[in-house]
């Protein structure tokens, strides 16, 4: 039996028309797709990440887990949760976090779905398949939508993007480690094994 084997990119990008609902029902029927939408509504397919991000991605998630779980400020999030920003887009970020008071004043029902807000605070981290520039448009438009730290982990140049609202982005090459600074009061993330 001969069999082919087909290269597809790291994400494929189409337009098509689908309302708030059906995009949510066709991310809960393809669970072992990663998509997202952005604000003219084009749809995003990606691929899972390899093993070696997804373990980053895995212990960056427990540490910002660790810190939400003794402070009880707020609810953190995995990379499979969608976000509704405020310009339309939806996505899922490597990490999220949203402070519990923001959180709350959710409904249920926007609880359930992709939630119509923006994270307080947002980790990307950059897989090898990744383009930098496309990540870093997304940081910006976390920024621009509402997102008030955001940290873009390039470990291909061993460096990181921080990005807060109405300041330039500042870059660290290779650091130790990040703080949360006000956003996430005490959160210090080590990243001597994730860089």
């Amino acid at each position: 039996m001969k069999t082919t084997t087909t290269t597809l990119p790291p994400t494929l990008t189409i337009n098509i028309n689908l309302t708030d609902d059906q995009y949510f029902e066709l991310c809960q029927n393809n669970r072992d797709l990663r998509f997202e939408r952005t604000a003219t509504g084009e749809l995003i397919i990606m691929s899972p990440t390899g093993s070696d991000t997804g373990n980053r991605n895995f212990d960056i998630a427990v540490e910002v887990g660790i810190w939400n779980k003794q402070t009880k400020l707020g609810k953190g999030f995995d990379s499979s949760t969608g976000f509704k920003l405020p310009n339309g887009t939806e996505c899922s970020p490597d990490v999220a976090w949203i402070k519990k008071e923001r959180w709350d004043s959710l409904t249920t029902e926007q609880q359930k779905k992709f939630a119509p807000i923006a994270p307080d605070f947002v980790i990307e981290l950059r897989s090898s398949s990744d383009n930098l520039k496309p990540l870093q448009n997304r940081m910006q438009e976390y920024i621009d939508n509402g997102v008030r730290l955001g940290w873009l982990i390039d470990r291909k140049n061993k460096r990181v993007e921080i990005y807060r609202p109405n300041q330039d982005v500042e870059i660290l090459n290779n650091p130790s480690s990040l703080s949360g600074e006000d956003v996430l009061p005490g959160f210090i993330l080590d990243l001597t094994e994730i860089l």
